[in-house]
């Protein structure tokens, strides 16, 4: 039998194998390190602007709703729209009664008068996209019914209207046929529905960063708003603007019908 022999040589890394495995590694953590940060920074840049762009196609998915099924309100001004601002920022208000409503209770229909508006907090300072519905014939069809929020984070709201040739900032007479009687010229964005309406939408792209207070920032920081923009055609323009709709109770649908009267 061979008498066993052992290597002479010692098992184990060299100092040299120790560097270069280290030198490895510390670029495997820098390198997993960046893609970690660089994920986490994309996903808090594209989660709220996530959130802005699905708040305002919703807030103009529901006016345009309640724009196709528009129809002139009972009392007052038929269709009325006004330019409004908020510390600079156009913040336009749109009021009118619509048939895209689905009754509640017993006795209503689908007639429902509804306002579109912007407030700024108070206490936070956001702005935020409003819309008011008060269902049946109100005795002051621009007030009262039940609010609700919209949107948040508002940068702007503004409504146009055309009347079949052109495009108007305004719409209606809140004071009657004031302006109608005092003008030297047709005036077609006095009386009846616009046959369109044009609506853009300016949103924070940061909503939900800007809910809680920060320290001010010097001016041109902010980023830049998102815009979005829709066209609206009104299915009942065509119909006489001295209608007067009257909400039925009793249908299977909650319809509502038109009193008979001699257009304008």
């Amino acid at each position: 039998m061979k008498p066993r022999t052992t290597d002479p040589r010692p098992c184990g890394f060299t100092l040299l194998e120790l560097l270069v495995a280290t030198a490895l590694m510390s670029i495997v953590l820098v390198a997993s390190y960046a893609a970690l940060s660089a994920g986490l920074e994309a996903r808090r840049v594209v989660e709220p602007r996530a959130e802005a762009f699905q708040s305002a196609r919703v807030a103009l998915g529901l006016l345009a709703a309640d724009l196709r099924a528009a129809c002139p309100l009972h009392k007052g001004p038929e269709f009325l729209g006004m330019q409004r601002q908020i510390g600079g920022m156009q913040a336009d208000n749109l009021d009118f009664a619509t048939h895209n409503y689905t009754p509640v209770r017993p006795g209503q229909g689908d007639y429902c008068c509804v306002s579109w508006f912007v407030e700024r907090d108070p206490v936070s300072g956001e702005t935020r996209l409003w819309r008011r519905r008060n269902p049946g014939l109100a005795l002051d069809p621009l007030s009262g019914g039940v609010r609700e929020e919209i949107a948040s984070g508002i940068r702007g709201f503004t409504v146009e209207y055309h009347d079949g040739f052109d495009w108007y900032d305004t719409w209606g007479d809140k004071d009657g046929e004031v302006k109608q009687a005092t003008s030297n010229r047709e005036r077609p964005n006095l009386v009846g529905l616009p046959t369109a309406v044009r609506v853009t939408l300016l949103v924070d792209p940061e909503p939900a960063v800007r809910r809680a207070p920060e320290p001010k920032v010097a001016a041109g920081a902010a980023a830049p708003p998102l815009t979005f923009q829709t066209v609206v055609k009104l299915n009942l323009a065509g119909l006489p603007s001295s209608s007067a709709p009257v909400a039925t109770t009793g249908a299977p649908n909650g319809g509502a019908g038109f009193n008979p009267g001699s257009p304008r």
